[in-house]
């Protein structure tokens, strides 16, 4: 195939990998746009105080509902006698971030692995069609639930069917694009995370608000649904198998001929492994003490973002912002600053490690993490619209961690270990990060119980698991750059023996 159309088409294939990955968030993050109105009609989660919908909008504006408990929230009425508040239920709680995090996250993370290890052997691209069309069925059923039970079965479904994509489409990546601009297209991938979260807010606010046939939120669900069950197809039939072993290479020169020593993988690739060996070179891998410490620094910092990721809606809706201003700023902040991120940290470290290697790129990590965490906490310290607009500067330093951690664990392995290295580090650091919004209730309690109101108990919850594991995260990224030379200095005297 000619170098120009190959170079096109590489470009379809990664054009229809972050519309996946679009998806793939979309319908992981609706969830907690929609979990007020949902929670109303399947009577979950923790109950709050109010305003009364039905009161005419002068009086509803002017509205106050505090009360903790639901006798003193009912009798709350006006000079007229008129009820002002009503007892109902929040989307907040144990019941909620039971859904966000472990009912979701345990069966994603574990599926991820064994899907990897078929997909190290078998057909990655109809793995991946499988893949989106399955977790679109489960999302265009979330519609239709009645029951808890039904939205955590379909919970767990969603995860199980995205656990494949971005396994596979890490690994398509890497063999339809060269090193030297792997951490760029792997940058622009990850736009996916920010198009469907940024995009989330738009359709779970906007199309709950217009209250099609009467179905409200369930109209969410099956519209982030449709565009999957179409894609899906599309994959199977137009994507083809690339040889693996980064054998398609980038038509740049000056990219063909970067041959940094410091790329070398820490464990040597070897042709057809068996199960057994392909396992126990992994098991090598993932015990060398860098990459120990990047899966940990990668998990704090995934941490606050999920914990943000389905506390944001929440929380702007406690400060008592309406949910049509939530999405008209958050359905393109996110998308904006997180898109330039990306790629900009992908740039920056491509360019850095060509001179130096890839412990270069944990310089990248180190010094967005920490410079993004002032920005991030003043999310939470100001009041909007300025607490959206500082989101901005945060998005664009915080989140070039996504693309950057991503190439160091990839080029850390060898290429026949892609796919099965990528689902084991996304394990690691979903599992520790995807579980960590389960702290938001305990703490929220613990400052409330202190005399914190509602609104600055989730607050200072927030302080805690949002800019404070930013810096806790680009700590142990500072840690990780310590051994890591040390750990490419033995892999390459392995190697020369």
């Amino acid at each position: 195939m000619p170098g120009r159309r190959q170079l096109c088409y590489s470009i379809y294939v990664l054009l229809l990998l972050v519309i996946a990955y679009l998806l793939n968030q979309l319908d992981r993050y609706t969830l907690g746009i929609v979990t007020k109105p949902m929670s109303r009609d399947l009577e979950y989660g923790d109950q709050a105080c109010f305003r009364n919908s039905s009161l005419p909008s002068t009086v509803f504006k002017s509205a106050v509902c505090n009360a903790t408990t639901e006798n003193t929230c009912d009798a709350t009425t006006d000079f007229n006698g008129t009820k002002i508040c009503a007892w109902d239920y929040n989307g907040q709680g144990f019941e909620y971030e039971l859904l966000a995090g472990p009912i979701f996250i345990v069966v994603f993370t574990f599926v991820g692995i064994p899907i990897s290890f078929v997909a190290d052997i078998y057909n990655r691209k109809n793995m991946l069609a499988i893949a989106v069309t399955f977790w679109s069925l489960m999302a265009g059923l979330t519609g239709f639930v009645t029951e808890y039970w039904q939205l955590a079965l379909l919970r767990f479904g969603l995860g199980a069917g995205e656990a494949g994509c971005t396994p596979f489409a890490t690994s398509l990546i890497s063999d339809y694009f060269d090193v030297g601009v792997r951490a760029s297209t792997l940058g622009v991938y990850n736009w996916g995370i920010y198009m469907g979260y940024s995009l989330s807010y738009a359709v779970g606010n906007f199309i709950t608000k217009a209250d099609i046939m009467g179905l409200g939120w369930r109209w969410v669900w099956f519209m982030s649904a449709i565009p999957g069950l179409l894609l899906g197809p599309l994959i199977f039939f137009s994507v083809k198998e690339p040889v693996r072993g980064n054998q398609v290479k980038s038509q740049e020169p000056e990219v063909e001929e970067s041959e940094d020593e410091e790329t070398e993988p820490l464990i040597s690739p070897e042709p057809q492994l068996s199960w057994r060996d392909k396992a126990s070179m992994l098991g090598k891998v993932f015990l060398q003490p860098s990459i120990l410490l990047l899966c940990l620094g990668g998990s704090i910092r995934n941490a606050a973002g999920y914990v943000w990721a389905y506390n944001t809606q929440i929380y702007y809706e406690e400060m008592g912002e309406e949910p049509e201003d939530i999405g008209r700023w958050m359905s393109w902040v996110p998308l904006v600053g997180g898109s330039i991120s990306v790629v900009l940290g992908g740039f920056i470290s491509d360019r850095i490690v060509k001179r130096v290697g890839p412990y270069a790129r944990l310089l990248v990590l180190i010094g967005s993490q920490l410079a993004a965490a002032p920005f991030v906490a003043g999310a939470l310290y100001l009041k909007p619209p300025a607490a959206y607009a500082i989101l901005i500067p945060g998005y664009i330093i915080g989140e070039m961690w996504v693309s950057v951690c991503l190439a160091v664990a990839v080029e850390l392995v060898p290429s026949t270990l892609t796919t099965s290295a990528v689902a084991i580090y996304l394990f690691i650091i979903t599992n520790i990060g995807g579980n960590m919004p389960l702290l938001v209730p305990p703490l929220k309690n613990a400052f409330m119980s202190a005399g914190f109101s509602p609104v600055d108990a989730l607050r200072a919850a927030l302080y805690i698991l949002y800019p404070g594991l930013y810096v806790l995260g680009g700590f142990f990224f500072f840690v990780t750059l310590l051994v890591l030379r040390r750990d490419l200095q033995r892999a390459r005297a392995n190697v020369n023996v």
